[in-house]
């Protein structure tokens, strides 16, 4: 088996090591795979797999048995964990899967007392989500991508093959000889990312080679601004209040009290609004100079309403 530093695709792994010990979210496709085999390299005695069982395919049991056969040639110890991954009504299947999969992977980290977990999107990946936000009309946090590291259910994940292409993963996986699954569902143009894959991509690399770096950068300084606007939030928030005060809301300027109103559903909530239902509660709000004006929007899964002098958020409860 070719080292890693055969490649320097893969150097991420060979930079500043995560808290160990550490698990690999190990779906055996390729990304994931190239994964383990250099985490596999770089941390030895120090590395668990995780795969997680979405039941969304036939195939499934035999992704898994994979899984287990490669692990077992790495002396890997690995662990399935079974979700239910089916999406709710108005939730996309996408959504409903990775909020399944994410949830998973902490709870299995946690009890086996992993400090962090890798996964394995890279740099097309990022590109992918950057240009899927862009088709939505996203703001900010949209436009930021995939952070490189993130905190979950209190577990710390880490992306570090973001700067490495796909193309380059696939090249160094070639001479490892270890076999690797291709889901089929990743050839199906009727998923929006798989389309944006298929044939956005290519054309980009076409038209501007260097797109991955430049989107990268682009992402970075999203990122940036969205955490500048995060830290106004919190200190508008803090004098309006958390449920916000209507009276201290309305001193905002519009876009501050927008911004206000984001993190607080974000943060509190684990809603978003979308862009119609935000400038209708701006609206609501701005006319709210009475006590008599009832405030009630349908906002994410539930309801944003007046309740005295402030805001109040209620949830959908499922039937």
């Amino acid at each position: 088996m070719a080292e890693l530093s055969d490649n320097p695709a893969l150097a991420p792994l060979q930079g500043p090591s995560p808290a160990l010990p550490v698990a690999v979210a190990f779906s055996g496709g390729a990304d994931s795979t190239a994964l383990l085999l250099a985490a596999a390299a770089t941390w030895p005695g120090q590395l668990h797999a995780i795969h997680v069982h979405h039941g969304l395919q036939a195939a499934a049991d035999d992704f898994a048995r994979h899984c287990e056969t490669v692990c077992a040639g790495l002396n890997v110890p690995l662990h399935q964990v079974n979700v239910d991954a089916r999406n709710e009504p108005g939730e996309s299947p996408e959504d409903a899967a990775r909020k399944a999969r994410y949830a998973a992977l902490a709870e299995a980290a946690t009890t086996l007392g992993m400090k962090s977990v890798l996964l394995a999107q890279h740099a097309d990946d990022q590109v992918e989500t950057m240009l899927l936000a862009l088709s939505r009309g996203a703001g900010l946090p949209g436009l930021a991508a995939m952070p490189q590291r993130f905190l979950r259910n209190g577990v710390h994940f880490e992306r570090p093959l973001l700067g490495v292409s796909g193309v380059a993963i696939r090249a160094w996986l070639a001479g490892q000889g270890v076999s690797f699954i291709d889901d089929p569902t990743n050839a199906d143009t009727a998923f929006t990312r798989n389309r944006i894959r298929h044939e956005l991509l290519p054309a980009l690399e076409k038209a501007f080679p260097q797109f991955r770096d430049t989107f990268a950068r682009s992402a970075r300084h999203a990122a940036q601004a969205q955490e500048l606007l995060a830290a106004l939030a919190a200190d508008d928030l803090a004098i309006v209040g958390n449920p916000p005060a209507i009276r201290e809301l309305r001193k905002l300027s519009r876009p501050r009290q927008a911004n206000a109103l984001r993190h607080w559903l974000r943060t509190a909530h684990q809603c978003a609004a979308s862009a119609a239902q935000m400038e209708e509660l701006l609206d609501q709000v701005d006319a709210c100079a009475t006590r008599g004006h009832d405030i009630r929007i349908k906002v994410g899964t539930g309801f944003v309403q007046r309740d005295g002098d402030s805001l109040r958020f209620l949830p959908v409860m499922p039937d």
